[in-house]
């Protein structure tokens, strides 16, 4: 049976033996939907069919041991998107895929499956909100076979610099409401409280708050995509960051004391590595790099979200915060657009051999790699475009990657004075492999303007580090180094006292 061409459910498919109903269903199942053992006589067959919600997008991932093809329809009203894929035949296994999505995915509502014409399978792809759609082949890299993926962004993204001022926001009311008074029997009139949301952006960027009281945000363009649509349908995107802070003018008496210290809200960005399609290291007892370093990075949002410096809030901000893909360079776009004082990407080791262990600290590198185990440690690590799925079909994608590409000699030795400190707490914690920050090319270190280190935690690849990483002390031990590290940069360089390029 066929969908209609009106994109409504499909009907029933055939009526199949039931030995070979029950071989099938046999074969469905589990976290990663496999139906290895579904055979077709011509085409391809269907290896994995994964599902990555994410606040950011949402990554339907089809693998099969065949190169597919596939045209796109995207229906505005309601929103949903339909795939028509050649060479393939419906199967009660591929059904299966609907089970796949979750109730509280921020984009799908559901997805339907079935034979839309000989050879030829369309889904159709239920939406809560309109989409920009992206679709794409992935030829086959590391333990993948052929992908076809489908990406669903928003049109209209969040602004992360505004998410992250209303969560100081409410921090700010539940610490400035007073206890209720005791009952006197008189109405009285509650004391006003100030606008914290306004306060800060107005610390953020004086330049705008021409008027007391809640400054009105504009909206952002979208940089969570990597990219434009593979359909007519374009993502804006606009790697320049905003205007960086504009201090106002000051009495020149005032100009040296104030340098002393923060008069805004102190942006962290923690970029935990990997995520999604990307699993990235994998341990002797199997342990996966990208969730041991999500845990970390959650475990040292909480620490810096509780730490001020000077009096001066501090506010992690985490380029994923869930197990999803980023391309490298979108991270360093959400660094930039929510103007970061720092970035500090958590990665975990790996070497070809189990003996190498220790933690590392790596800074960006003008002048070739500081070492031959530096150099080979950021190409591995620059392949994570290549594994977790990025649409090299999008245009915009090298043009970025260009633009990021201007990194300065104040933001690399800035970067090697924070690798500096951090490694001086780690290695009261743990092994350090090089005493010293190495530096080398890693594409997520090249904002222009944020001081950024990538900090090696150990050797998953290494039986006892894995056990340490998998080990909740351990991680609490790793998020307090790297937390009394940042405090120790800070100390020695307040934020307002570098320069800003734009």
């Amino acid at each position: 049976m066929s969908l209609h061409p009106d994109l409504n459910a499909p009907a029933e498919p055939p009526r199949v033996p039931a030995l070979l109903r029950r071989r099938q269903a046999l074969q469905a199942g589990g976290v990663v939907l496999l139906m290895g053992l579904t055979e077709l006589a011509w085409g391809a067959s269907i290896v994995a069919v994964r599902v990555w919600p994410a606040p950011d997008y949402t990554r339907v991932t089809i693998e099969s041991d065949g190169a597919l093809t596939a045209r796109q329809t995207f229906v505005a009203n309601p929103p949903r998107l339909a795939v028509d894929i050649d060479g393939i035949e419906m199967n009660p296994a591929l059904r299966e895929l609907v089970a796949k999505v979750k109730a509280d995915d921020p984009f799908i509502s559901g997805i339907r499956v079935g034979q839309y014409a000989p050879g030829v399978v369309r889904l159709v792809i239920d939406l809560k909100q309109p989409a920009l759609p992206q679709v794409f082949t992935l030829p086959p890299v590391a333990a993948y076979q052929h992908r076809l993926v489908f990406d669903l962004y928003p049109t209209v993204a969040a602004d992360p610099l505004e998410a992250l001022i209303a969560e100081r926001l409410q921090d700010s009311r539940q610490s400035l409401t007073p206890p209720a008074p005791a009952s006197t029997g008189m109405a009285s009139k509650p004391a006003a409280l100030p606008d914290p949301l306004g306060e800060l952006i107005a610390q953020r960027n004086p330049a705008t708050a021409s008027t007391p009281g809640r400054p009105e945000l504009k909206p952002s363009p979208n940089l969570s995509s990597p990219g434009t649509a593979h359909s007519t349908a374009q993502a804006p995107v606009n790697v320049s960051p905003p205007a960086p802070p504009v201090r106002p003018s000051k009495p020149a008496a005032t100009e040296s004391a104030e340098a002393q210290a923060t008069d805004r809200l102190i942006i962290i960005a923690l970029d935990p590595g990997h995520g999604g399609e990307d699993p990235g290291a994998t341990g002797p007892s199997g342990t996966r790099e990208k969730d041991v370093v999500l845990s970390i990075a959650h475990l040292l949002r909480e620490r810096i979200n509780a730490t001020t410096v000077k009096g001066n809030p501090m506010r992690a901000f985490m380029t994923r915060d869930a197990d999803f893909f980023v391309p490298l360079h979108v991270r360093v776009d959400k660094a930039r657009r929510v103007q970061a004082d720092l970035f500090v990407s958590i990665h975990a080791d790996a070497f070809i051999t189990p003996a190498a262990r220790g933690a590392s600290v790596f800074a960006l590198s003008q002048s070739g790699a500081s070492s031959a185990a530096a150099r080979w440690m950021a190409d591995k690590e620059n392949r994570a475009d290549q594994v977790g799925g990025l649409n090299v079909k999008v245009q915009d994608a090298t043009v970025q990657r260009a633009l990021l590409d201007m990194s300065t000699t104040a933001q690399i030795n800035d970067s090697l004075k924070l690798g500096t400190a951090l490694l001086g707490e780690i290695s009261a914690v743990g092994r350090l492999h090089k005493p010293k920050v190495e530096q080398a090319g890693f594409a997520v270190l090249k904002a222009p303007d944020i001081p950024s280190v990538l900090v090696e935690t150990a050797f998953i690849s290494n039986p006892e580090e894995e056990a340490r990483l998998r080990s909740p002390e351990y991680q609490n031990q790793l998020a307090d180094a790297v937390m009394r590290g940042i405090e120790r940069y800070f100390s020695r360089n307040p934020p307002l006292a570098r320069n800003r390029s734009a």
